[in-house]
């Protein structure tokens, strides 16, 4: 019996480790907080030459949305193709082992495919999170560590001991925690260049995330003349008092009024702090992307781009995330796929969900019947095609729709209030300056995508 058990069992095994040895490798790079403010979505005004460059060699999917616009959440249902629901995927500290403890994660997925699977920086909200999934312990940059003089730490520091929500220092890049981040990755791929498997690398940066401190050669690439407030840097007519919120995060850095507007010149600050962080994160991308070329890795690996979520400058007098407008729904996602797809761009609505199918199609692996996103290589293959009919996602009583036309969002704690609704129309307000959600005209078009809409969310 073991007889011939045993050489079946060594003959499966090899026949695996062939499939997993033939398969492309994935470099698999989150980043914190990022804006489809880029050159390559048509805002030349950011210094992004990496990114941009990445671009023209995969697709850019213009209509990318997040499934919670907060850190955790976002992360945890992206990497279980999960849809958040009021009880599912709810806080910045959002767990994907604890909150689906039977789903397989997506690093999880491709360790059991033979894959060497390891997490460096912010892929996981905490490195915590389904460690078990990869085939190292999750690494993570210490932040740099220098005194403020006590003559003005009181000043600078806030009670939790937050300095302010920007700076800019002569120094060099890995100073500050994504340039060792960079640096540790680049090892990473010299290392793995050398193993027999394929290899799932994720590297997750932490800027442009707050505080927005960047060496000073960043903040250099912007004139401070050029940077301007938004111009919806005033509330949306007719928006209800649960769409807006206090912009708490930001509230705990110095020099940030605990309530009310800032100053525009600290407004002017932070924009430019954030550019500078959005072109320093670009610099330490652009070098693993070098360094792939270099170890001639380049031809075999897929390289997925995502930034977990969109992020407010002042728009609609918000700061950070924790919204269901579109500024904070919207996020990039680019797909390089070696030797196809490259120098596409396309408008198809696509949710974050689907980049787990995705991936597990492009690698020839079985997609877990779990997942609930939907793979958009079709739309690799046809960029003009019309992709999904709407994309979904929440934040806290919120629940809100993206279709091709509207945005429509709706808040459970206030369904008595009509006015507790949201509606935008794209075509006619793409900066959802003005809520319609009221006009007699268009309450047909309200009760359909209310209808869309709770059928399709998360329950």
């Amino acid at each position: 019996m073991h007889r011939v058990l045993f050489p079946l069992l060594l003959s499966l095994f090899c026949i695996t480790s062939l499939q997993a040895a033939n398969r492309p490798n994935v470099l698999f790079i989150a980043v914190d907080d990022l804006r489809p403010e880029l050159g390559c979505y048509g805002k030349p005004h950011i210094h992004s030459p990496n990114i941009d460059r990445l671009a023209s060699q995969g697709t850019v999917f213009e209509r990318a949305y997040c499934m919670v616009p907060t850190c955790g959440a976002s992360r945890a249902a992206l990497m279980t193709s999960i849809r958040p629901a009021p009880k599912r995927f709810v806080t910045h500290l959002a767990s994907a082992e604890e909150e689906v403890p039977n789903i397989t994660t997506l690093n999880t997925h491709f360790k059991k495919a033979g894959y060497t699977t390891i997490s460096n920086g912010k892929v996981f909200h905490h490195p915590s999170d389904n460690a078990k999934g990869w085939s190292e312990s999750p690494w993570r940059p210490k932040a740099p560590t220098y005194k403020l003089p006590e003559s003005i730490a009181a000043s600078k520091t806030t009670p939790k001991g937050r300095g302010p929500a920007y700076e800019s220092a002569d120094v060099k890049d890995d100073f500050y925690a994504d340039g060792k981040l960079a640096n540790k990755t680049i090892e990473d791929l010299r290392r793995l260049k050398e193993k027999d498997e394929p290899f799932f690398l994720a590297v997750g940066f932490f800027k442009p995330h707050l505080p927005f401190v960047a060496p000073q050669k960043y903040w250099d690439l912007y004139d401070p003349n050029t940077i301007a407030l938004p111009e919806t840097y005033h509330r949306p007519q007719n928006a209800p008092d649960v769409a807006i919120h206090n912009s708490g995060e930001l509230r705990a850095y110095a020099g940030i009024p605990p309530k009310g507007p800032v100053s525009d010149e600290t407004a002017l600050n932070m924009i430019r702090g954030y550019y500078a962080c959005v072109s320093f994160t670009d610099a330490n991308i652009g070098k693993l992307l070098d360094e792939l070329d270099r170890l001639e890795l380049a031809d075999n690996t897929i390289v997925v781009l995502w930034g977990d979520h969109g992020w407010n400058l002042g728009e609609h007098t918000l700061w950070c995330k924790h919204s269901c407008f579109e500024t904070s729904m919207h996020a990039p996602l680019i797909v390089k796929v070696p030797g196809k797809y490259a120098g596409q761009k396309t408008a198809a609505l696509t949710e974050f969900i689907d980049i787990y199918p995705s991936l597990c199609q492009l690698c020839g692996l079985e997609t877990p019947e779990h997942c609930q996103g939907q793979s958009f290589v079709p739309l690799l293959e046809d960029p003009t095609a019309a992709g999904k009919p709407f994309a979904i996602g929440r934040f806290g009583p919120g629940d809100t729709i993206r279709t091709d036309k509207y945005r429509y969002t709706e808040y459970s704690a206030k369904q008595k209030d009509l006015n507790a609704k949201m509606l935008y129309d794209h075509e006619k307000d793409p900066q959802e300056d003005t809520n319609i959600v009221g006009r007699p005209k268009l309450q047909a078009a309200v009760e359909e995508l209310s209808q869309k809409l709770n059928t399709n969310k998360g329950k």
